[in-house]
């Protein structure tokens, strides 16, 4: 009888000489892999796996290869690393989202290949196809407030705290190293006459824009947070000639956008990163934009509301010019008790942190090299 680190060498090998998963072969040497005892099911933090033993060999040959695709998409997507802020905002469901997204191209595998078969612990509904996980986790959250919340547990543990724990240059390291295997499998599948999924294409096409990551972070923060209300109607419709009401995720509170004016940054890299501040707003409809100019101290405090803020960036005067210390924004914002939804720091980096933020907070950087922040996501401008 196989130990279950034997099958598992096994199942890799199984995967990578298949013509519809040799796609994954770059990626299943991605990391390390270990077996442990005290596992109940597997682990990964989206580099490193771990397979609890029990839980293995109560698999069959095809549900094993099945969980290692499970593990392996994980890996693909970036999960612990692209979707952190929707785990800060609810673990379980951030689990399930990621797990219904895979699961269903795992499914739609097993359906040509027989080897290959989901456990019965995986999460799988027909109504995400064709959604990523924010999606899913955004109508898993609908259905949880309307009390038509689904019962389950993700098929494995993932390992969000220690992703994101990740050094910046591990993160760029794994990321690179990702890239380089999805490229790899793409062209042995091409070799071997194997069919390349369309997520494969897609994930070799992006080249995820500044712009998107930064959009996603705020929208993720603000947006699903409420009802809909026929106080304040939605835009989008009246240039339609239509009142509808708005979600009051759309009317959502401040914002708060600080900018590092030490003297490094560049008057384009600001207006660059404001006009796409705008261009979001425009979107989630925050109550009030506060425009904090920082070096030491915040120099300079503009706010703008719904109906001033398309003008944010033509009207705006910078101030500011000495140290870099972005300690002073979140001071300001607790003596002012400004309580913003998220906070946008636009920085060359190469400064000195607080220690924490009570609120969630993205860092966009001009510079290539730049000081690791102690929290928040990190954008590079581009």
């Amino acid at each position: 009888m196989l130990s279950v680190e034997d099958r598992i060498t096994k199942a890799h090998v199984a995967l990578m000489q298949n013509k519809q998963t040799l796609l994954y072969s770059g990626l299943l040497m991605v990391g390390n892999v270990q077996v442990k005892d005290d596992y109940p099911t597997a682990y990964t933090n989206g580099r490193d796996v771990i397979y609890g033993r029990d839980f293995v060999n109560s698999l069959t040959d095809p549900e094993l290869r099945g969980l290692i695709l499970h593990e392996t998409m994980h890996k693909m997507y970036q999960h612990l690393f692209t979707w952190k802020a929707i785990y800060k905002e609810n673990p379980q469901l951030a689990n399930m989202a990621c797990d219904y997204v895979i699961n269903l191209e795992i499914d739609d595998i097993a359906k040509k290949e027989e080897f290959v078969k989901l456990p019965t612990e995986g999460l799988i509904d027909e109504k995400y196809r064709g959604l990523d996980s924010g999606e899913v986790f955004r109508l898993l959250k609908q259905d949880q407030e309307e009390g038509k919340g689904q019962s389950g547990n993700s098929l494995d543990e993932h390992g969000w705290d220690e992703a994101e724990a990740l050094t910046q240059e591990e993160q760029a390291e794994l990321a690179k190293a990702i890239d380089g295997a999805i490229r790899t499998g793409a062209l042995l599948a091409g070799k071997q006459g194997g069919d390349i999924s369309r997520s494969f294409e897609t994930l070799m096409q992006a080249q995820v824009d500044w712009k998107e990551q930064l959009r996603d972070f705020v929208s993720t923060v603000c947006v699903g947070k409420g009802d809909s209300t026929w106080a304040k109607p939605n835009r989008r419709w009246l240039q339609l000639d239509m009142y509808m009401p708005s979600q009051i995720s759309e009317t959502v509170g401040r914002i708060v956008v600080g900018v590092d004016t030490s003297g490094s940054i560049s008057q384009e890299m600001i207006t660059k990163a404001l006009s796409e501040v705008v261009s979001i707003c425009d979107n989630v409809t925050p109550e009030k934009v506060d425009l904090l100019y920082w070096d030491t101290d915040v120099a300079s405090h503009e706010i703008y509301t719904e109906d001033t803020y398309s003008g944010l960036v033509s009207s705006t005067k910078p101030k500011g010019g000495g140290g870099s210390s972005s300690n002073c924004v979140f001071s300001y914002i607790e003596k002012n008790k400004l309580e913003p939804q998220c906070i946008v720091m636009i920085t060359d980096g190469l400064v000195y942190y607080p220690a924490t933020s009570a609120y969630p907070t993205i860092w966009v950087m001009t510079e290539e090299r730049y000081s690791q922040p102690p929290f928040g996501s990190i954008i590079k401008i581009k």
